[in-house]
């Protein structure tokens, strides 16, 4: 019986659930590939830390990177230490010697996957990473392997448990958003620093790797339009809901023509979509072919067991690959994305203006709109909060980006616009 031996760098969270399931799930993961794996080296920041999780006999634990890359006879080495500059350094490394690599690092992949795949297939290994798009969500699989003889017409998605958390918690239970924050970090699902999740960054790292892996394309980090959920208060919560939506955060790719329109943003999803119905940390990714028409898949998209299996799932396939696949289903080398100009992107919209108590405000918010051709579906307003701060909420039918950006900023320099406008996408 063969024994793949692992190599982990970064032994927190996703590393101690993926010795678990290696450790307990022992017989099924033999019964279905007919390997045993064995931990032989892991690389962590610091030994005296205390574990929950003990190595077995003869497993290697170690501070020195050099001493990890350089451990023996080991087959896969499994990336779960996040940041860029050294896991760059042990990914490289690792391919450059021949090594198969699993990682669940989406900021890597982002910024510099194009030339660790190129790595890879120089040096006949493959380089996995299901682990770092929607957590347990087997999305890359779905992409690569059963929607492989598909043109992928979009893809749009919840892809940061953080965020929905938060908005979740602003929906079900009224909370503001720093309130919801802070419960986020009591309960482990935010980081001392939440900033990639709150400010959009993270997903636009997983939505980057998706659009390299569906489109054979690079669409560079630094173009991709990219919003958080800060400027959200629990008034648009309850507007959205009186309107029939609730308010998500979304990473969205579509095919326009063949350019990408590509963005993350917080947008008001109908709640009849089942994009509106995922709450708490989950996670969910829906993906429309030409030939299979729209999937939907959903699960936990973090934790320490769902990561720690789609990352088992890597290590399983790579051990019985004999010509490891590296990039996706697109055999071409990765070409650079034609992209749609961000504001020539079109979408219904909702905005909320908080105006002074003025007569004619109305009729001049509807004016300065009509006069950047975008159309009002419907308006509201309620009593107001005081003389000074009064919401008044329009949706609109479809307006190009270009539009909106144009109107609001002319808008908020009006002597009755008392705060900046929030404005949203409707999906």
């Amino acid at each position: 019986m063969q024994t793949v031996k692992l190599a982990i760098a970064g032994f927190g969270t996703v590393g101690t659930g993926l010795a678990r399931i290696i450790e307990e799930n022992e017989d099924v993961i033999l019964a279905r590939c007919g390997k045993k794996f064995k931990i032989a080296s892991v690389l962590v920041r610091d030994l005296k830390k205390q574990r929950d999780f003990l190595l077995g006999p003869g497993a290697q634990l170690t501070d020195n990177i050099e001493e990890f890359t350089s451990c023996p006879d080991v087959d896969i080495v499994v990336e779960l230490m996040g940041g860029i500059t050294a896991a760059f350094d042990i990914v490289k490394k690792s391919l450059k010697s021949g090594k198969h690599v699993v990682t669940a690092n989406k900021h890597l992949l982002a910024e510099h996957g194009i030339e660790l795949f190129e790595i890879a297939r120089e040096n006949g290994v493959g380089l996995y990473y299901e682990a770092s798009v929607a957590g347990g969500i087997p999305i890359i699989q779905a992409i690569k392997e059963s929607l492989a003889a598909n043109r992928i017409k979009s893809i749009v998605g919840i892809m940061n448990g953080t965020a929905n958390y938060i908005l979740s918690e602003m929906s079900t239970n009224g909370l503001e958003f720093d309130t919801a924050l802070s419960q986020a970090k009591d309960l482990g699902y935010a980081e001392a620093d939440p900033t990639f999740d709150i400010e959009g960054i993270d997903t636009a790292h997983k939505l980057v790797v998706l659009i390299r892996l569906a489109y054979g394309k690079d669409y560079p980090l630094a173009k991709l339009p990219v919003e958080g959920i800060t400027r959200i208060e629990g008034q648009d919560i309850l507007f959205a809901r009186d309107l029939g939506y609730r308010i998500k955060l979304i990473g969205q790719v579509r095919d326009v023509g063949g350019k990408l329109e590509a963005g993350v943003f917080p947008a008001l999803v109908k709640y009849t979509l089942l994009l509106a119905r995922v709450g708490g940390n989950y996670n969910a990714v829906r993906v429309e072919g030409n030939a299979v028409g729209p999937s939907f898949f959903h699960g936990q998209g973090a934790g320490s067991l769902p990561t720690g299996s789609a990352v088992m799932a890597d290590i399983m396939a790579l051990s019985g690959s004999k010509t490891p696949d590296n990039t996706g289903f697109n055999n071409s080398p990765i070409t650079k994305a034609e992209i749609l100009a961000p504001e020539l992107a079109t979408s219904e919209y909702y905005f909320r203006f908080t105006v002074a108590d003025k007569a004619g405000v109305m009729a001049s918010l509807s004016k300065i709109l009509a006069e950047h051709n975008i159309s009002i579906a419907q308006a509201v307003q309620k009593g107001a909060a005081s003389e000074t701060n009064v919401p008044i909420v329009f949706t609109t039918h479809k307006a190009s980006t270009k539009n909106v950006n144009a109107a609001l900023r002319e808008i908020d320099r009006m002597s009755f616009i008392t705060r900046p406008t929030v404005s949203m996408r409707i999906l």
